[in-house]
């Protein structure tokens, strides 16, 4: 099961921004799908067609996609996830915790992320965004995955006593990553 939401963030040009984001809810997985000032139906098409065009690299198949009943969320994109047999599930009217992960995860990205930064275009906040996706994916600990990672934190072991660790930091010092140094 997938689901997807759309958040806007304003530059310092006060231009705002569209960002479509999925994420995996068996495995917290969160994908960038993109960033744009004006998503109409073609773009959205685009972004579902991207989204779908790997299904080889999940260990389950996708069955069900949710999303809300923004008027963004057009008949062609439906439509991708419906040839590719998934079932497109909208949310009810005026139910925000129908798509609670996706609110909680945007929720997340402003608090953690964009919130301490100033952002200038659209360039800009898909660099800023791929990162923190980068490090919410292979690096941030989750209370649902027993505080492991979404991506390959499971087999992952603890640092032992003795080892040197180092912290390597990203979006200039905003998020910190740390790992076990070479001897």
């Amino acid at each position: 099961m997938v689901a997807c939401d759309f958040f806007t963030v304003e530059t310092v040009w006060l231009k705002r921004i569209y960002v479509l984001v999925f994420i995996e809810l068996a495995t917290r997985r969160v994908h960038l799908a993109g960033c744009t000032t004006s998503p109409d139906g073609a773009w959205m098409a685009q972004q579902a067609r991207n989204f779908t065009f790997h299904p080889d690299e999940r260990k389950e198949p996708l069955r069900f996609l949710i999303h809300d009943r923004d008027a963004k969320f057009c008949g062609p994109f439906d439509e991708v996830f419906a040839a590719e047999g998934l079932k497109v599930v909208p949310t009810p009217v005026r139910a925000p915790r129908a798509n609670a992960f996706c609110e909680r995860w945007i929720r997340t990205v402003r608090t953690e992320c964009l919130d301490w930064l100033l952002i200038f275009s659209s360039r800009h906040l898909e660099r800023v965004l791929r990162i923190y996706i980068r490090h919410y994916n292979r690096q941030r600990p989750h209370r649902a995955l027993q505080l492991q990672a979404p991506e390959g934190g499971f087999d992952r072991m603890p640092f032992p006593d003795h080892a040197r660790v180092c912290r390597r930091d990203r979006l200039g010092g905003l998020l910190h990553e740390y790992y076990e140094a070479a001897a």
